[in-house]
């Protein structure tokens, strides 16, 4: 989170689809409502317009094969009441999910099927497949809005996949013009294959599956299992000690150092109360690593430069490493790691033995 990150124009409709998501979970755990209430008419009436309401019936009874999304709805709405109410109680709270981090946030967000469910729990499973299909199906054919949020039933306006990442990435392009190298606002790296992620894994938490605020498009490698991946943004549910791209965002609260002893970028934080969330974050996304090795990378370059073209010369040399620090731009990526580097190798000592 080098960078700063916000919202893009089509973020209400993203808003909306999570209310609809919303809406049809808690409808199915009424207790009045069975496999039978689910029809298109129901839809039509109970989901808030009969745009809406179309668009799901849709999405439900167009589904086909063994994955039926139909047939688990039907399942969700067949639920015994109490496992019906403990499933409501899990959405409210999963709901909530900004109210983590206010002022006065709950204990912990529920990071845990409800009910005692275990992960591979058909019951977990058919409403875990429910919801991830406004994501996998629904957003990528178009959702049911505008960018501005309202019902839409004209297909031009539906608010896609493409449409969401086309926009982020013009929002967040530190260089408008179209040939500009973009950056990725979690690494400062380049942004070549931009990969949506969902902050809160959307496998354990899948009724944020279109969440506006946990969606974000980032680098192949930030996205990479052994990077940030499907692992966990939290601490048992709490999010204390853990950054938030839209929420709590870690804009201007790193610092890099240059640690001449391990030979490395060292990531700390730039005031003591934010030293756990920047260390949870270097880990979460291996920083430290990832930027030793352009450290390292852009100083060979640099090093074979100097003794191509500077060989004992140090007067030069500190003119050409002045020029490259004075010529790196914010809008480049790794601007952040390159400037750390000019820096390090302008110290006279350095500088000297650079020379040699």
């Amino acid at each position: 989170m080098l960078k700063p990150i916000h919202r893009v124009t089509c973020s209400p409709a993203l808003a909306a689809c999570q209310q609809l998501m919303r809406r049809l979970a808690l409808w199915l755990c009424d207790p009045q409502v069975s496999c039978a209430s689910i029809t298109q008419a129901s839809l039509q009436a109970n989901m808030g317009s009969a745009i809406e309401g179309d668009w799901l019936w849709h999405l439900l009874a167009g589904s086909t094969g063994k994955k039926a999304l139909l047939d688990k709805a039907k399942r969700i709405a067949d639920l015994p009441p109490a496992e019906k109410s403990g499933l409501r109680d899990w959405i409210q709270a999963v709901s909530a999910v900004a109210q983590y981090f206010g002022p006065t946030p709950p204990a912990a967000l529920p990071v845990k099927p409800p009910n005692g469910w275990g992960v591979r729990d058909e019951r977990w499973t058919a409403f875990k497949d429910l919801m991830v299909a406004f994501y996998e199906e629904g957003l990528r054919g178009g959702l049911p809005y505008a960018a501005n949020g309202a019902a839409t039933a004209d297909a031009a306006m539906r608010v896609s996949y493409d449409q969401f990442v086309r926009e982020f990435r013009a929002a967040h392009r530190l260089d408008p013009h179209p040939d500009a190298r973009e950056v990725c606002v979690l690494c400062g790296g380049p942004l070549t294959i931009p990969a949506v992620d969902h902050w809160l894994a959307k496998g354990a938490f899948p009724l944020l599956a279109v969440c506006a605020d946990n969606l974000l498009p980032i680098c192949g490698e930030c996205n990479s299992t052994q990077n940030k991946g499907q692992n966990d943004v939290h601490t048992g549910g709490a999010f204390t000690d853990w950054f938030h791209p839209y929420h709590r965002h870690a804009n201007g609260a790193i610092r890099l150092r240059y640690d001449e002893a391990a030979l490395g970028v060292h990531v700390e934080s730039a005031t003591p109360a934010d030293a756990v969330k920047v260390q949870n974050l270097d880990d979460l996304l291996n920083l430290g690593q990832r930027w030793t090795r352009e450290f390292k990378a852009e100083y060979r370059r640099l090093q074979r430069e100097a003794q191509r073209r500077y060989p004992g010369n140090v007067p030069a040399l500190k003119q050409r490493l002045m020029d490259y620090r004075q010529s790196l731009s914010a809008t480049e990526p790794h601007h952040e790691i390159h400037a750390l580097l000019a820096d390090s190798l302008l110290d006279p000592a350095r500088l000297r033995a650079f020379a040699e």
